[in-house]
């Protein structure tokens, strides 16, 4: 069964030209499975570099460094006279689960004009009211980015890594930056399946990692539950319509999953004790997303 598993994977890319650089499967009873279609260098992680970011914050919530439901602007008072009308009742909460009802919509890939992009997203005006309203954009991670600089000290990637990075092994990762230095912390995140694979083991752990409590275990239990409704922007019945966590799509089937541009997936699946993550630069990652699911996820 377990050669199969990958066999019939490996086949349905080859056929489908689904694009994938390589697949980890981890089973909390049996050996890894892996498949490598092609070395395994480290690649752009793309939108799960925001689950990255979402754990960030929840290790900063439990040192006391700020709290999910707190305005945002409290840490950046100077903001205030920029701020657009309701702002001020925006939360770290909202901007984790992109339902700051801001207008603004940026991504990692765009070009930054602005003197300051968190200026730039504080004084662009709402159309919905903070938590009413899933709108997908990378501008309330990187203001999460800069929270955690603002409140720590230190970078998101510079937070992460002895609290994360250096516990898992995974050496001096690149983070792309905007014009300030500032990690975009939405995106731009370099690892290779392997090493995503042992984030998705953390999760799936509950933050425990070789007897180590590095995350929070009730932090991380609450990020698949504290999820907004998503079916409006989605479209019912889509991989994208089942709600987000803080930082995670939820599966609809008890699953969760990191998920990014052109086929960055690793799917947590606590019932079944497994993850799979998969890199990819795939022409259709719904596709491939649907291999995972009925391939590898349902056979197990």
């Amino acid at each position: 069964m377990a050669d199969d598993l990958l066999a019939d994977f490996v086949r349905a890319d080859q056929e489908q030209g689904l694009g994938s650089y390589g697949i980890h499967v981890y089973r909390a009873d049996a050996d890894p499975l892996t498949h490598r279609f092609r070395s395994d260098d480290r690649v752009n992680l793309y939108s799960v570099s925001k689950t990255f970011t979402a754990v960030a914050a929840g290790l900063a919530v439990a040192e006391g460094r700020f709290d999910l439901d707190a305005p945002f602007l409290d840490h950046f008072p100077e903001l205030r006279g920029i701020a657009a009308d309701g702002f001020e009742r925006v939360t770290p909460r909202h901007l984790i689960t992109m339902t700051s009802g801001s207008t603004h919509k940026w991504f990692a890939d765009e070009r930054i004009d602005a003197a300051d992009l968190l200026h730039e997203f504080v004084a662009t005006p709402l159309d919905a009211e903070p938590g009413t309203r899933f709108a997908y954009t990378g501008s309330g991670p990187y203001a999460i980015g800069r929270l955690l600089a603002r409140t720590t000290g230190a970078d998101v990637r510079a937070y992460l890594e002895p609290r994360l990075f250096r516990p898992l092994d995974l050496h001096n990762p690149a983070w792309h930056t905007c014009p300030l230095g500032f990690p975009f912390a939405e995106s731009d995140l370099f690892l290779r399946t392997e090493e995503l694979s042992r984030f998705a083991q953390l999760l799936l752990r509950e933050g425990e990692w070789q007897g180590r409590q590095l995350v929070p275990a009730e932090f991380v239990r609450r990020m698949p539950a504290e999820s907004v409704d998503t079916a409006t922007a989605a479209g019912h019945g889509s991989a994208f319509g089942h709600g987000y966590g803080l930082g995670v799509w939820l599966g609809g089937d008890g699953t969760f999953r990191m998920d990014g541009r052109y086929g960055q997936y690793s799917i947590v699946d606590p019932r079944r004790r497994v993850t799979v993550t998969v890199t990819a630069h795939s022409p259709d990652d719904t596709a491939l997303l649907k291999a995972i699911d009925e391939l590898i996820l349902q056979r197990l």
